[in-house]
């Protein structure tokens, strides 16, 4: 399974799509419930004419045979005077009074409601119909604007990915060069205790990690998801990082769960956090690696994160961490749909990943 579009763009194509989309749904909406009232009323003035318009043939004598079994009539005495614009709708019919000479006594037509109600159905459906029919067009309407929209977006993202995959490619044999050098400069007894060659050395490993990281971001758009072992996954990393922190004490305990992942930048997001949480740890600290459910826990005795909060955003910079690597994990993160979040105090902190 390959992924179309990075997160980036899903985001930016929903909420274009759902902006336009949305805005013009709630005009066809309101226009359809403004509609219906208005064509409501219509009718009800047409029930209303046509209970007069039976009146008028009784008071003069004329044949009723034009109107419909519907139509009723009778004379009732009224004590109250009532007013001539009656007209309501009483359960099932509508009624309306009509005077005579003999003031107290009214002529009642009624009618029944099933025709109005039949006609109240049909208009209901049609305008529906209508709705639904107008929804799907601008429903592909939107999907063809906010496509559209995208394209200067995703012509610029391409060229500027271009230029990051030609730097990152550019940088690989400097950064080997400084690795393999470090590795011969290390078996020298004179550099192996000086300070400066410590921090150079923690410095060629993060430029290394960061050039890692990055090449795997690049390959978003490509990632390829499969099933994995994240168990597997899991102690593949550790037995990397294991010789470099002989002071530190690992534990695993993992139970395998059926999982979808893109297996480089998985290890990638592993190889940042486990690293960080061995790099920043305390003097003979732990790093723990548990699952529970299907959520992966990394969490270790360091001396915790100030800003938790704050610790996936790229211009974080902490005591303890640089936020341009998290800023990769979480994107990686994204990219494939696992939920990242962080917990912290003064005795450790905690990295939650759930797939």
């Amino acid at each position: 399974m390959v992924i179309a579009l990075a997160h980036h763009e899903k985001s930016a194509f929903l909420k274009f799509f759902l902006t336009y989309f949305i805005s013009i749904a709630l005009l066809i909406l309101v226009a359809g419930f403004f509609y219906f009232e208005q064509m409501k009323q219509q009718l009800t003035k047409g029930e209303h004419f046509s209970l007069i318009e039976y009146a008028r043939y009784i008071k003069m004598g004329e044949g009723l045979k034009k109107f419909s079994k519907d139509f009723h009539h009778t004379y009732t005495l009224r004590d109250k005077h009532i007013s001539i614009s009656n007209f309501s709708a009483d359960g099932d019919q509508f009624t309306k009074y009509i005077p005579t000479r003999d003031s107290k006594k009214y002529l009642q037509v009624f009618k029944s409601k099933k025709p109005y109600e039949k006609k109240l159905s049909e208009l209901k459906t049609q305008i529906i119909l209508i709705q639904t029919l107008l929804l799907f067009i601008f429903a592909l309407i939107s999907y063809l604007l906010a496509k559209s929209a995208l394209k200067p977006l995703n012509k610029s993202i391409e060229t500027l990915d271009k230029f990051a995959k030609d730097l990152i490619h550019d940088l690989n044999t400097p950064v080997t060069a400084m690795k393999l050098n470090m590795k011969i400069i290390e078996k020298q007894k004179d550099f192996q205790k000086s300070k400066a060659f410590v921090r150079l050395s923690k410095s060629v490993e993060s430029i290394s990690e960061l050039h890692s990281s990055l090449t795997t971001l690049l390959e978003e758009k490509t990632f390829q998801i499969t099933k994995l072992n994240i168990c597997a996954i899991v102690q593949d990393v550790i037995e990397l990082h294991q010789p470099n922190y002989p002071s530190i004490s690992f534990e695993i305990h993992c139970s395998a769960f059926e999982m979808r992942a893109n297996e480089n930048a998985l290890k990638q997001i592993l190889h940042n956090l486990i690293s960080n949480a061995c790099r920043y740890n305390k003097k003979d600290g732990y790093v723990k690696i548990y699952t529970k459910g299907k959520v992966l826990i990394i969490e270790d005795s360091g001396v915790g994160i100030e800003e938790p909060q704050k610790i996936f955003n790229r211009d974080y910079s902490g005591q303890n961490s640089s936020g341009l690597g998290l800023d990769i994990v979480k994107r990686l993160c994204e990219a494939m749909n696992i939920k990242i979040s962080v917990t912290s105090s003064e005795k450790g902190s905690s990295f939650s990943l759930e797939f």
